[in-house]
């Protein structure tokens, strides 16, 4: 598959991820009366809905990392050439900011702007930690035994951490970047976002290393 034509799938890809968690943020507000389990419970299930389909869609073109953090992790194992990290990574992120500006635009929200929603402590770099962890856990072992399971499973796993950890589930650099130009629902402090993204890479790290040590590679 050609380079460009990977990145841009790539760029897409994030970029309908966001519309989704920020899109369906922004809804679940609105129609919960200020309910906020509520509206956790709406964002969560249209997150995993679109994780599938946005698997099942890109993954044969780009692979459907979707995340800096799955990115690098491949590329720690060799699946994925350095030489192509910088430009998945950029393609995410761009793509990130991208989707949260169209969900902007969908609800009639001002394009630019900077999140006020705290989100930081202990608890929440553990839940981060632990969220990116399972989802990277997932990934190795899915995609090794059972590779057709695999969107599934990332949908399951973003699902049930969003629920089981205080930080409702980031697992995802891009994702932490482009939510703190989001002061909505899912949005997060732009100061808080380094312990997030520093969790989320130790978090990937352990479990690849981990992975690693399961299977004797």
């Amino acid at each position: 598959m050609n380079s460009a034509r990977r990145l841009v799938a790539e760029g897409i890809g994030t970029a309908l991820l966001l519309a989704i968690v920020v899109g369906s943020g922004v809804m679940a507000e609105q129609l919960a009366g200020g309910n906020i389990a509520v509206a956790l419970l709406a964002n969560t299930l249209a997150t995993a809905a679109g994780l599938v389909a946005l698997i099942l869609t890109f993954a044969p073109i780009s692979g459907a990392h979707l995340n800096p953090a799955v990115t690098l992790a491949l590329a720690t194992r060799k699946v994925l050439p350095w030489a192509e990290v910088p430009g998945y990574v950029l393609a995410q992120f761009l793509g990130a900011v991208l989707g949260v500006w169209l969900a902007h635009i969908m609800f009639g929200l001002p394009v630019i702007q900077v999140s006020t929603h705290m989100r930081s402590g202990i608890g929440q770099w553990v839940g981060e930690f632990t969220a990116t962890f399972s989802l990277l856990i997932v990934i190795w072992s899915c995609s090794r035994y059972h590779p057709q399971t695999t969107p599934y499973a990332v949908a399951a796993i973003i699902t049930a951490a969003y629920w089981f950890t205080s930080s409702t589930s980031f697992a995802n650099p891009a994702v932490t970047v482009a939510r703190a130009l989001s002061n909505t629902f899912a949005g997060i402090r732009p100061v808080d976002i380094a312990a997030f993204i520093v969790a989320q890479l130790l978090g990937a790290l352990v479990a690849t290393a981990l992975f690693v040590w399961f299977t004797d590679e």
